[in-house]
């Protein structure tokens, strides 16, 4: 960015030039071209051309490359030098050439230059968030506030992202969010858990799409974030190797490594973490009886001690088998074991507050998950700029393995109370095949098509056994145990054609997807099919006001799916009183996706605005209510109420406590209306800032009835008009010694809910780093939640329950990582040629003009 001063005075020159050359003659050509790098090929945007008089010497006029790398400039007939101008790259000077007709340049190829490249990479470093009209793209090579952290640890520090403190990523506030690894949706189960064992070292760059085109995936109604992972760059062998060490315990060790020749590229990628995640929940709640009164009240105390070792490696090669045609295979293997020591504590006090026992409930979770995944990918390009064929296979197998045993005891007495243990094997297959095809039209017009088939197959095998007494046997609970079988396949035609008139560029395109799905509840015989068919049209409008602004409007329809956890009707097993079960009925949700956008660049301030509107529609809710029946149980054995969710009724002796079910239902409507701007301001050489702040509200119509266990119908609604909004600020600022000091701060502010409300948040995170061994070397220092405030606090209030509740899933941690490099600099420019991930790895480029 700090290019874009002398690009302003340049373009204000220019101007002047050209006034000043169209009062001297009436006549004028155009001139026109593209700018690419030599060695990739790919488009140079923002580079300065100048054309200069023969006579004279002197800029005549000039202009600046759009976003892909193309200008065009009106002069007079005459004999003109053309020079053409890139920051680290040599400045191309044209032979003298006689203009008298309007001119296309074609493709202008610039060299690196070696030497000023290395000048520059020590001191300057481009900005760590790339804002575009479309999409933001967050690189995380340059980040040190992550290094020894995870994926989850990533997203929390994008613009327009939040990670809750249950590791749930919200996209503007939506969870309804498509989150892809290389343009491919995940096979690791559970995703917001499979982001939590992925190294943050193996990651590139992340991609936020808060409107994506006809080209993605419709799934999503709140947008998609695309993960990018490494890949081999540079010419010869060359790597990086990163080490940590962290407390809690956060052992990590990664390598990045690459051989590049003329006609082929080997790379690997390989990570080994161990780490230690303790956390804790405290619950404070008020019991009432029918007539509002204080029955009981009840302390909850929770600490968890997660833990997980694994492996991530990634191997392949790239084949360039002519100048036109490259293959890509690689291989993915992901492997992970832990798990989590739960130790759960139940104070019970009567109405007046006198102890009545302490109960706790001890669960030892281990967890296995393996995941292997194979890719293809052909890249076939044609004569022309812009013309290819690109096709892509992924095959990949997920196993997920979970086994807990799970002990009660009155600690008073060393009373037995429960004894269950669980068990439970997933496994997912998916086959992912996509073909998309490039056709230009003219020099300012583009036609897109594709194919794109998705199919998964889930299979989820659950067990629930539990014993009366210490020395019974093991038995099995009916209710819990059970097979569930899901399939989804989505077979997906899309088309959009986009054209630039001008300063105005617009792309429209339509996609449609035919969806299966197979619900299958092998224990109860449960079978459902649910077909349908959609179309999902795009428009994307763009003006550019001048070189440095534009404006944009864009609308999408969007699709969210239920997952295989909605649907099962088998209750999840937490406890026997606190239940989650899926609804095999549930529908997708539709979403109707509105945005207004303006992009203005500075000389050192980039802002980005947005207005948004999502209108959705059939979209999900969770409802919790009484199943109907108790569990019974002594005061000296409660069963107690677990998250302040279960009513809870002294009758004489013994405890009656209502079975609470959670599930999902389809909800009336959702009405989602928000503002967002996101800026990088580089205020001096040595502070750069980057702020994110995001206004909404969000309006929800509908209601849910159900019958209670006095048998009365109840109708709970769900009108609820909440208005909520968070910001996030992060500094970087280049101390004495080349010492790099970076802070990142997030505010989310309080949000009612349908039951109650969210406390605000605010968490700070920062980061020191030095370069040594001659720039080849990095020594990193962070600290993950500085103030240890990372915590979801919830008030709620239901008829018979008042809680207060406090959830931290991991507290405040600090790591030491070293990063050393060879045969790389440290921010080197990216030489790989882009390739299409799928849903558009690269993003709509196009977009913008």
């Amino acid at each position: 960015m700090k290019n874009f001063l002398p690009l302003l005075v340049l373009t204000l020159l220019f101007s002047n030039l050209t006034l000043s050359q169209e009062k001297q003659t009436g006549k004028k050509i155009t001139i026109s071209g593209k700018l690419i790098d030599k060695a990739t090929s790919q488009p140079l945007e923002y580079a300065t051309v100048t054309v200069i008089g023969e006579n004279t010497n002197k800029p005549v006029t000039g202009a600046i490359t759009d976003l892909k790398g193309e200008f065009t400039l009106q002069i007079s007939p005459g004999n003109f030098i053309i020079k053409y101008e890139y920051l680290s790259f040599k400045t191309l000077l044209s032979p003298v050439k006689t203009f008298t007709n309007d001119t296309n340049v074609g493709a202008v190829a610039l060299t690196q230059d070696t030497k000023t490249l290395d000048e520059i990479v020590v001191r300057s470093e481009k900005t760590t968030v790339d804002i575009k009209l479309d999409k933001k793209v967050y690189t995380v090579g340059k980040d040190i506030m992550v290094r020894g952290g995870t994926v989850s640890d990533v997203l929390d520090n994008v613009p327009s992202v939040a990670v809750d403190a249950e590791g749930t990523v919200s996209l503007r506030g939506n969870e309804s969010v498509r989150i892809l690894i290389d343009g491919k949706p995940s096979n690791m189960g559970n995703i917001n858990d499979a982001l939590k064992l992925i190294s943050a070292e193996a990651i590139e760059k992340v991609e936020i799409v808060t409107n994506p085109s006809a080209r993605y995936d419709a799934e999503g109604g709140g947008g998609i974030i695309n993960i990018i992972l490494k890949k081999g760059k540079n010419q010869g062998v060359n790597g990086t190797f990163v080490a940590s060490v962290g407390d809690p315990r956060n052992t990590g060790l990664s390598a990045n490594l690459n051989f590049k020749q003329e006609h082929s590229n080997f790379f690997t990628t390989i990570g080994y973490n161990n780490r230690n995640n303790p956390g804790n929940i405290k619950i404070d709640q008020q019991n009432f009886d029918e007539n509002g009164d204080l029955k009981s009240i009840l302390n909850e105390r929770r600490k968890n001690n997660r833990f997980s070792e694994g492996l991530n490696a990634n191997f392949g090669m790239e084949l360039l088998l002519d100048k036109s045609t490259s293959w890509t295979n690689s291989m993915n293997i992901r492997k992970n074991e832990g798990g989590n020591l739960e130790n759960v504590l139940y104070y019970n006090y009567d109405a007046s507050g006198q102890y009545l026992n302490t109960r706790q409930r001890f669960n030892d979770l281990k967890s296995t998950s393996e995941n292997v995944e194979y890719l293809l990918n052909f890249i076939k390009k044609f004569n022309k700029d812009g013309h290819k064929l690109t096709a892509d296979i992924s095959i990949s197998l997920n196993k997920d393995k979970d086994n807990s045993n799970i002990e009660g005891i009155i600690l008073d007495n060393n009373e037995f109370v429960s004894s269950e243990r669980t068990r439970k094997n997933d496994t997912q297959q998916r086959n992912l095949f996509q073909a998309d095809y490039v056709l230009p039209m003219g020099k300012k017009s583009q036609f897109e098509a594709g194919f794109r088939g998705n199919y998964v197959k889930t299979t989820a095998d659950y067990q629930v056994e539990e014993r009366k007494t210490q020395t019974s046997p093991y038995t099995n609970i009916d209710e819990f145990t059970n097979i569930l079988e899901y399939n989804e396949n989505v077979t997906a035609f899309y088309t959009q054609f986009g054209s630039k008139i001008n300063k105005f560029s617009y792309l429209a395109g339509l996609r449609f997807e035919d969806s299966k799905i197979e619900i299958n509840q092998l224990t109860s015989n449960i079978f459902k099919t649910k077909k349908y068919n959609n179309l999902f049209p795009s428009l994307f409008l763009t003006y550019e006001i001048s070189d440095n602004s534009s404006i944009s409007l864009n609308y999408s329809k969007r699709i969210s799916r239920p997952r295989d956890r909605f649907i099962n009707p088998f209750a999840s097993y937490t406890s026997n009183v606190n239940l989650f079960q899926g609804n095999p009925d549930i529908n997708p949700a539709y979403t109707d996706a509105y945005d207004f956008g303006y992009l203005k660049k500075w000389e050192k301030l980039t802002l980005s605005t947005s207005l948004y509107y999502n209108h959705t529609t059939d979209s999900f809710e969770q409802v919790r209510k009484e199943r109907g029946d108790f569990v019974f149980t002594p005061v000296g054995g409660a069963d107690v109420i677990v998250d302040g969710e279960i009513v809870t009724v002294v009758d004489g002796e013994d405890i009656k406590t209502p079975v609470i079910i959670n599930t999902f239902f389809n909800l009336g409507k959702n009405d989602r209306l928000g503002f967002e701007f996101t800026l990088n301001y580089n205020f001096k050489k040595w502070w750069k800032l980057n702020g994110n702040f995001n206004f909404f509200n969000s309006q929800n119509t509908g209601s849910y009835t159900y019958t209670n266990s006095k048998n009365e119908v109840i109708t709970q609604s769900f009108n609820r008009n909440a208005t909520s909004w968070f910001t996030r600020v992060t500094s970087k600022i280049t101390l004495p010694y080349k010492i790099e000091w970076q802070t990142n701060a997030t505010y989310n502010a309080s949000q009612k809910t349908a039951q109650g409300s969210n406390k605000a948040i605010f968490a700070a995170n920062l980061a020191f780093s030095k370069d040594v061994l001659k720039d080849m070397g990095t020594i990193s220092f962070n600290v993950n939640d500085v103030f240890n405030s990372r915590k979801r606090i919830q008030d709620m209030q239901l008829p018979s329950v008042n809680s207060h509740s406090e959830m931290q899933w991991r507290r405040r941690a600090f790591t030491l990582s070293f990063t050393y490099r060879f045969n790389k600099t440290k921010n080197e420019r990216d030489q790989k040629p882009r390739q299409n991930n799928g849903n558009g790895g690269e993003g709509d480029e196009y977009i913008g003009g």
